[in-house]
């Protein structure tokens, strides 16, 4: 059950009741301090404010019209108009007993078609720290969305056409056929880097390259061979990362760029036709009047270059044409990095004043910031070279490694590698999304590897001691253990347990995983008040069942929560 909006919906309804056609809110949320209850409604000084009443009095009338005996114990005015509400003892056991064992969350009321953008690596270079946040963010919020009931149509927009891959082409016609073709490719990074040497230094190899673009374009055959070897090799690196992980992408997700490149004409023939084409410097651009640069000037987006190529404008345009015509998508989201906001802003605008995009359909540009180093600068190699992101994970593992074997020496090396294995992912994803999305952070590897704090490790470490309680009692945690909530940390655990569903319907509105991190970092703290003040195996009779059932939602609770995070729990550290 969805307490928070339950109440918001019964204080909305009571206002609506009282003052019909006035414009009126609830507001409920979190109460900040639970000596004034569990939750709050504040949004009575609005109306008040409208009405010309004293908001104290107007409260205290909606409290009077209020029907929430089932669910509050006292509801009560408090400040210039707040409402205080408090859960009733007898709501809160009544619905911890009811949740289902496997679903915690009521499923979306109405639930969507939506598609969401998320990874998207440019083809034959290897995966770098640079798409990490992308990539984990994006899942996180897929999982949650399948989780929910959404209909959920993954995309992975990757970059495998352009000027790249002419160089790439050339590159490689160089090398001798056969087993020099197969030691080149087996290192995409080393030989990405020195065909841009070549294309750099070079002027004739640059304009053979930028001929191969065009054959590969008009579909040559060499070309679109040697191109499909290195869309090969680079999906099975991407696939092989992804699983190393914990991603959920698939090669049935991928939607590359060159998919869109048969669409494109159509797209300016379209624009061209609604008029909203101009020619500026030869090149065909949008200009909409929201968009201007600092000196109050028109501000274009260019959708046709003046010698007749595409940009990442146009392939943006298709792509969400495609997307909400063709996939019928009520919701598309693109977790990309705030860098691209403007290009959003301006492809999401040009979208909407064209026929390309149903109004019905909402554009989302789910941006975050930047890895930094402990400089402060973005995350890097000594020497300044970007980071692989197959690097970053074997060095999480390897650390993890000697901190499983440091605190646990006497455990068998095979199930030290399979703990550090877990930890090493889960503690390199969980740093990332516990921070606001929307902000840069630093990556400090003690940090994200600690124990303590609100980190994956002391998650991990929290849920694995609640099992360890059902391994000690000879328990299984299947079976159902019927709860009656007695004591204050009791119900302090009670409460914070059933704000699990209404968190995670939160993430699909606001798409900020940190805020169900942080609600799990909390829930742990809670458990560990009320594990230290109530004894579960020591105590006897319903006493325990009861404590056993608290324990129990508690784990099954960290452990989803854990799982749309995309991380796996371990019962045993």
């Amino acid at each position: 059950m969805n307490v928070k909006a339950t109440l918001d919906h019964l204080i909305t309804q009571t206002l609506h009741t009282l003052y019909p056609g006035e414009e009126a809110k609830a507001n409920v949320q979190i109460a900040k301090n639970p000596l004034f209850g569990d939750y709050q409604s504040n949004g009575i000084m609005g109306l008040a404010k409208r009405l010309g009443r004293n908001p104290r009095d107007l409260a205290h009338e909606i409290v009077n019209k209020l029907k929430l005996d089932e669910i509050a114990s006292k509801v009560e005015v408090a400040g210039p108009g707040f409402i205080n509400i408090s859960l009733s003892t007898k709501f809160l056991t009544y619905s911890l007993n009811s949740l289902d064992g496997q679903t915690l969350v009521s499923q979306a009321t109405q639930p969507q078609k939506i598609v969401i953008d998320y990874s998207s690596p440019n083809l034959a270079k290897e995966m770098h720290v640079g798409h990490l946040r992308g990539t984990i963010i994006g899942d996180a919020l897929a999982r949650t969305f399948d989780y929910l009931g959404h209909t959920l149509i993954r995309q992975n927009h990757f970059g495998d056409w352009g000027t790249q891959f002419g160089m790439l082409i050339t590159f490689l016609q160089e090398l001798p056929e056969g087993s020099e073709h197969e030691e080149a490719l087996a290192n995409l990074e080393t030989f990405y880097r020195a065909a841009k040497e070549r294309f750099d230094a070079d002027t004739q190899f640059a304009e053979k390259s930028r001929a191969n673009v065009v054959k590969l374009q008009s579909g040559d055959e060499q070309c679109q061979k040697m191109w499909q070897r290195f869309i090969k090799v680079s999906i099975t690196h991407c696939q092989a990362l992804y699983k190393r992980l914990g991603i959920t992408l698939t090669e049935q997700d991928m939607a590359p760029e060159s998919f869109y490149n048969s669409k494109l004409a159509n797209i300016i023939k379209l624009l061209d036709t609604e008029n909203l084409l101009k020619e500026s410097d030869g090149a065909r651009c949008v200009f909409l009047p929201e968009f201007k640069n600092r000196d109050e000037e028109p501000l274009p987006l260019i959708v046709q270059k003046s010698d007749g190529g595409y940009l990442y404008a146009t392939t943006d345009l298709a792509a969400i044409n495609y997307r909400c015509q063709t996939l019928q998508a009520e919701r598309i989201l693109y977790v990309v990095d705030a860098r691209q906001s403007l290009h959003f802003q301006q492809v999401f605008a040009v979208a909407h004043h064209s026929s390309l995009v149903s109004s019905k359909c909402s554009l989302e540009h789910i941006s975050y910031g930047t890895m930094m180093g402990k400089d402060g600068k973005p995350f890097k190699t000594r020497s300044g070279d970007t980071i692989k992101l197959i690097d970053l994970c074997e060095e999480g593992v390897e650390r993890a490694f000697k901190l499983v074997s440091g605190k646990n020496p006497d455990l068998p090396k095979a199930q030290r590698e399979i703990i550090a294995n877990t930890i090493g992912i889960a503690a390199i994803k969980y740093a990332d999304l516990s921070k606001n999305r929307n902000s840069d952070y630093v990556f400090d590897w003690d940090s994200m590897l600690s124990m303590e704090g609100n980190t994956a490790p002391y998650l991990l470490y929290a849920f694995a001691r609640i099992c360890s309680i059902f391994r000690r009692a000879e328990l299984s945690m299947d079976d159902t253990y019927s709860i009656e909530i007695q004591s204050t940390e009791e119900r302090a655990l009670a409460v914070k347990l059933l704000q699990f569903s209404e968190v995670v319907h939160g993430l699909t509105e606001e798409c900020l995983p940190n805020q169900l991190c942080l609600y799990l970092y909390e829930l742990a703290g809670v458990y560990m008040k009320f594990y230290e003040a109530c004894p579960v195996i020591k105590s006897e009779g319903a006493e325990k069942i009861s404590r056993l059932g608290l324990c129990q939602i508690t784990a099954r609770t960290l452990k989803q929560g854990l799982e749309l995070l995309g991380i796996t729990p371990l019962e045993q550290m």
